[in-house]
């Protein structure tokens, strides 16, 4: 067993930039890279795009990540865990090896799946859902397409998308089964890192006060750019220097549950304390019990110490059992947004701009229960309220219309309505868009963990 691994994070989330991955492949020195890009509607938009073409449903920037990144992990043997694969773990990972081939590369890829409900033979229906927080109308309309004599996800027009936050497990095998690129979908963030800990220490997974000292250095770790400052960073109170070349961290973790977090030399951005602690506290809402599919954690004993200019130990941490149930995230078709915008500059922008929004909110006002009217710089954060606005700007104001609708066609309405504006008044109206969107919602539920297993398929190039 080694007593000491690298483990960097190449991605925080789907749209995250490419190059900071490749540093960390060519000059991080590590053993494993961590792209992590998913999030609820990031799955549920997947699995929108698989139902459209079954051989998507993957990550939109897989081909290019992988394509810039395999030869660099095939020359440093450095294993990538991803959970690129989003709603098509299967198909991600034929991707994977069609680029090997194209490139020459030998490589084993492994698919992690069994996260999708609809798929596999679960046998469960609505009494083995559990609500997670308050039962909403959106959740009321799920239970409804449900019933104890239909499989979880019948062929409901509403539903899109059931996705179980697993844990380590397949990435466990994958790891045993010597696969270099381990492609899953809805896998936790912490535990695509806590996964190489378990694997290359030997920590038994029921060692709860272990789980929970990786699960802290993962949740550091998962979010890449925000600990290394970006997220950071206010030019006038925590200044970040170099942030156009802004570097992604590594964490050299030890067998003990300790880790040092750093990044490449010469890399812009900053981590210290401050750039740690906001991420250790990012999206926690009980640091005594942060629920994780591999443990409870508990953060309020972790603690952060800087040892060198960008490098950051962490110590503490620990846990308890972890849960009995999964947390499914449901992905639903909510309704359709239509959208449109126009601005207003010069004198009396401000005015204009505001007769526009009363004007087009009176004509639609009958045909749609929800109408949302923005002078965007003014009001279109913080609404009325929050701020004095007593004297608001008067050079240049952008308005924003947007609505509610239940079909597509009446969600055009909108930016027809706006585009109309160019000489229905007032006067001066410019830089007119348009947009019809139809909006994924999401609302989670928790599920038995006993009736769902992770599904673990092997390709190589």
């Amino acid at each position: 067993m080694k007593n000491k691994i690298r483990i960097g994070c190449g991605a925080g989330f789907s749209g995250d930039r490419i190059e900071p991955a490749i540093v960390l492949a060519e000059n991080g020195e590590l053993d494993y890279l961590v792209l992590e890009c998913l999030a609820e509607r990031t799955i549920a938009l997947a699995n929108k795009r698989k139902m459209t073409d079954s051989t998507k449903g993957y990550d939109p920037l897989l081909e290019r990540r992988i394509e810039t990144l395999l030869p660099h992990l095939v020359k440093n043997n450095i294993c990538l865990i991803t959970n690129m694969g989003a709603a098509n773990p299967i198909e991600g990972a034929k991707k994977v090896i069609e680029i090997a081939q194209k490139q020459g590369l030998k490589v084993k890829v492994a698919a992690v799946s069994g996260d999708e409900l609809k798929i596999g033979n679960y046998e469960l229906g609505i009494n083995d859902i559990e609500i997670f927080g308050e039962e909403d109308e959106a959740l009321k309309l799920i239970k409804n397409e449900l019933n104890d004599e239909k499989s979880l996800i019948p062929n409901s027009p509403l539903l899109i998308s059931m996705n179980a936050y697993l844990g380590i497990e397949g990435i466990l095998e994958a790891l045993q089964a010597d696969a270099q690129i381990i492609i899953t979908g809805r896998i936790a963030d912490p535990s695509l890192f806590l996964a190489p800990m378990i694997h290359e220490f030997g920590w038994k997974t029921d060692d709860y006060n272990l789980m929970g000292k990786g699960t802290v250095i993962g949740h550091l770790m998962e979010c890449a750019g925000h600990i290394t400052g970006g997220y950071f960073a206010d030019p006038i109170k925590k200044p970040v220097q170099n942030m156009e070349n802004l570097g992604h961290p590594f964490a050299d973790v030890f067998a003990d549950g300790s880790a040092i977090i750093s990044k490449v030399e010469g890399t812009g951005g900053i981590i210290n304390p401050q750039t740690a602690k906001e991420q250790l506290l990012y999206e926690v809402i009980n640091p005594n019990e942060y629920y994780t599919p591999d443990v409870i954690a508990d953060f309020t004993t972790v603690k952060l110490e800087e040892i060198a200019q960008n490098q950051v130990r962490v110590t503490g941490g620990g846990g308890k059992e972890k849960p009995s149930t999964y947390k499914v995230s449901v992905g639903y078709k909510a309704f359709w947004q239509g959208e449109g915008e126009i601005s207003y500059a010069g004198p009396a922008a401000y005015e204009r701009a505001k007769l526009a929004g009363e004007t087009i909110e009176k004509r639609l006002k009958s045909q749609f229960g929800e109408i949302q009217v923005d002078l965007i710089g003014i009001n279109s954060t913080f609404g009325n309220w929050g701020f004095d606005f007593a004297q608001p700007p008067t050079s240049e104001v952008r308005l924003r219309v947007a609505a509610k609708a239940q079909t597509q066609a009446d969600a055009a309405l909108v930016g027809e309505e706006v585009e109309a504006l160019y000489t229905n008044g007032p006067a001066g109206g410019g830089g007119v868009r348009k947009y019809v969107n139809e909006v994924i919602g999401i609302v989670s539920v928790l599920v038995d963990r006993s009736k769902i297993k992770p599904i673990v398929a092997y390709f190589e190039s």
